[in-house]
């Protein structure tokens, strides 16, 4: 597949990407809280999973994101690459390179381009618009922003349950000294 990386002359100052996109690449969108993902198909477009409630393809606010959390499925769209992006910053991604073997572009291509149009289950932890690219490009569907958001929650809950442990020791400790006191006087 040849990559024709030229966009229209109304568009071309805003979209440049530091390593220029070849088909088959996996292209980070970020949204400030989260990124979105797509898979670069060539001809300045991607293909991407995007729940229904979302009609156009800008996935920036607070708001938008806490849908994402609500929502059951999911739709497989063919775009260009701008009305994806929007106003967000992007780049080419290919971020599970170096621990699998990417399958072949055309082949990623290809199955890209069959899913579109196509509804398909959502769940922010196990199927979303990452683990879809992954699992295109790898043939293995994975998240890391998922991954980092379960060990940072994990931090957080152990950092919780140490406070309330340490209250709790605390309490405690500061009881029987009490009682002590009470009872040496």
């Amino acid at each position: 597949l040849t990559c024709l990386f030229t966009l229209s002359a109304a568009f071309s100052h805003y979209f440049q990407f530091d390593k220029e996109p070849k088909p088959g690449d996996l292209i980070e969108i970020s949204r400030g809280a989260y990124t979105h993902w797509a898979v670069y198909i060539g001809g300045n477009e991607v293909v991407h999973l995007l729940p229904p409630t979302h009609p156009g393809g800008e996935l920036g606010s607070f708001g938008e994101l806490l849908t994402l959390l609500d929502s059951g499925k999911a739709q497989v769209r063919r775009q260009k690459i701008w009305e994806v992006v929007g106003s967000s910053k992007f780049e080419v991604n290919n971020l599970l390179d170096d621990e699998y073997s990417p399958r072949e572009p055309h082949v990623i291509v290809r199955d890209a381009c069959r899913m579109v149009g196509r509804e398909l289950p959502y769940c922010i932890t196990t199927q979303n618009c990452e683990h879809f690219v992954t699992e295109l490009r790898y043939g293995k569907p994975e998240s890391r922003q998922v991954q980092t958001a379960a060990v940072i929650g994990g931090v957080a809950v152990a950092g919780v349950a140490a406070a309330i442990l340490g209250a709790a020791l605390f309490s405690s400790f500061n009881k029987d000294e009490n009682k002590r006191r009470r009872n040496y006087k």
